[in-house]
């Protein structure tokens, strides 16, 4: 048996290394509570499988100076190209390892086989959250509906009515509270990022950084008077999306130029947004999508009767608000406004 067991062991301790590397990614680089309580769990799932097998006898069945598999390596282990390409590896090596683990436990510990089994697969759904989460600002490029939501506005709750608006085809969540308590927004917020969490949605926040990045948003949105992006960047993972509002040509200009991933540009027609500004309507949509190739959403008082305008106009997605929270079926208003969009080619 010792032949098997230094496999378990090597394997063990692959699966063991695998999850830290995970772990340290969803702590200390996104910031992600969600991220690293799965990676958290999956340790001390590997520890209670461990607990039912001969784990004394992997370590004095132990043989590092006689493996020749440290003598071996390839090229790629040598190099990783970006944080997701380390999550990557790091997980791919995890589900490996539970894979060889599972196999020799049919005779060394049977009674774990299932218990193996479905940690890999959540190995798998780990793997999956860390890419989405690092990746999330090349996903923002197909989003077609952006959906903003504010508790002033929605006629049932704030959960329930960004849930109505993603089944109706809402893209991405924009959270937008005004004149609440921080302690309020951020438990908002909170809400918001397990609902886009639960159906694989984009999660902003406005104006607020420190709750984006406390909550494990996948960005913030800052209008032209809140910090400087690089500042706000600072307080968010690696890889987080931060969008402008614009009001001109030449706010759209300092927005790309500052760093921005994405500008909203608006009011497009008249909405009862309070400090939305003068409507500057489609031609600035115009000049915008022309001058930049980073993502231009226009806002402010789109409706599914005014979209199509938009379209001719040369937008990809918009950004909606009140057309939906305030609708009485908040699912048929976000349905109606997303028929009119193109897929994202």
């Amino acid at each position: 048996m010792r032949e098997t067991y230094r496999i378990l062991d090597a394997n063990f301790n692959r699966a063991r290394e695998a999850l830290r590397v995970a772990e340290d990614c969803g702590r200390f680089a996104l910031n992600d509570p969600a991220v690293t309580a799965m990676a958290k769990n999956l340790r001390s799932d590997l520890r209670e499988i461990l607990s039912s097998m001969p784990a004394t006898e992997f370590i004095v069945s132990r043989d590092t100076p006689g493996d020749i598999g440290t003598e071996i390596t390839t090229p790629t282990e040598m190099a990783r190209a970006d944080l997701s390409e380390v999550a990557s590896a790091a997980c791919k090596r995890l589900t490996e390892a539970l894979r060889t683990i599972e196999e020799y436990a049919k005779f060394v510990a049977p009674k774990t086989v299932l218990a193996i089994e479905r940690m890999r697969y959540n190995g798998y759904t780990l793997e999956q959250r860390l890419l989405e989460r690092l990746l999330v600002g090349r996903r923002f490029a197909d989003v077609r509906l952006y959906v903003l939501v504010s508790s002033s506005l929605c006629g049932g709750s704030l959960r329930e009515t960004a849930r109505a608006a993603i089944a109706g085809g809402a893209d991405a969540i924009q959270i937008r509270e005004k004149g609440v308590s921080d302690a309020e927004f951020l438990a908002r917020a909170a809400e918001m990022r397990e609902l886009t969490d639960e159906t694989g949605r984009i999660l902003i926040v406005n104006d607020r950084p420190d709750i984006a990045a406390i909550v494990g948003a996948d960005g913030v949105h800052l209008g032209q008077g809140d910090l400087p992006i690089a500042e706000a960047r600072r307080m968010l993972r690696p890889g987080a999306i931060v969008g402008r509002s614009t009001h001109n040509i030449e706010q759209v200009r300092a927005a790309v130029n500052e760093g921005a991933d994405y500008v909203s540009v608006g009011p497009m027609f008249d909405t009862a947004t309070k400090d939305a500004g003068p409507v500057v309507g489609p031609q600035l949509l115009v000049k915008a999508s022309a001058e930049v190739s980073l993502p231009v959403v226009p806002i402010g008082g789109i409706t599914a009767e005014n979209v199509a305008e938009l379209l001719k106009a040369g937008a990809k997605r918009v950004a909606v608000s009140s057309a939906i929270c305030a609708a009485a079926d908040p699912q048929a208003a976000a349905e109606a406004i997303k028929a009119h969009i193109p897929s994202v080619p």
